[in-house]
């Protein structure tokens, strides 16, 4: 009876609170992309089972509408633990680094891919809590490294940035072929 309770307590000490939340989540996810399946695939008259395009897509979808619902019956069923919308706000928190993406994107056909860069490395390191001089260096070194190594080595064509139209004329094609 011992190992029984060893093995709750382990459970329970290991379940995070918002699991009831992510299963929500996911059986919603599931069915809407088991919802979907008529419309994204296709049946080919004749063909084996095995092979028809709808088939896989079928069998993965409903395992995964299945394993949601377990899932959910066995987060609904559990124990309840404080912490549940904490946990969700620290989910949700993720989505600013998809926000700070997208304007590093948006800001680099403006300000170059070397500025931006170096600014988002900085700005970035400082954000997560890197503030001594000797991180903010390393993240300034390291950026520029990549922007050279892109540039050069894999020439990886990058728009230019609107900011070197202002630079002289010498200073501009350097920055446009290698920065």
């Amino acid at each position: 009876m011992s190992r029984v309770n060893t093995l709750q307590s382990l459970f329970r000490r290991y379940r995070r609170a918002g699991d009831i939340v992510f299963a929500w989540l996911m059986l919603a996810l599931s069915i809407f992309l088991l919802s979907q399946l008529f419309d994204q695939t296709t049946y080919r008259a004749g063909g084996k089972l095995f092979a028809q395009p709808r088939f896989w897509p079928a069998v993965s979808l409903i395992g995964m509408v299945v394993f949601a619902i377990f899932h959910l019956l066995g987060s609904a069923l559990s124990q309840r633990i404080e912490g549940r919308w904490q946990e969700v706000l620290l989910w949700l928190s993720a989505f600013e680094y998809a926000a700070w993406f997208i304007a590093y994107a948006a800001l680099v056909p403006l300000a170059g891919y070397l500025p931006t860069t170096l600014v988002f490395a900085l700005v970035l390191t400082w954000r997560v809590g890197y503030r001594t001089p000797l991180m903010l260096c390393s993240a300034a070194f390291g950026a520029v490294i990549i922007v050279v190594l892109f540039k050069t080595l894999l020439k990886v064509n990058l728009p230019a940035g609107q900011l070197y139209e202002w630079l002289p004329d010498g200073l501009r094609q350097i920055m446009l072929i290698y920065f």
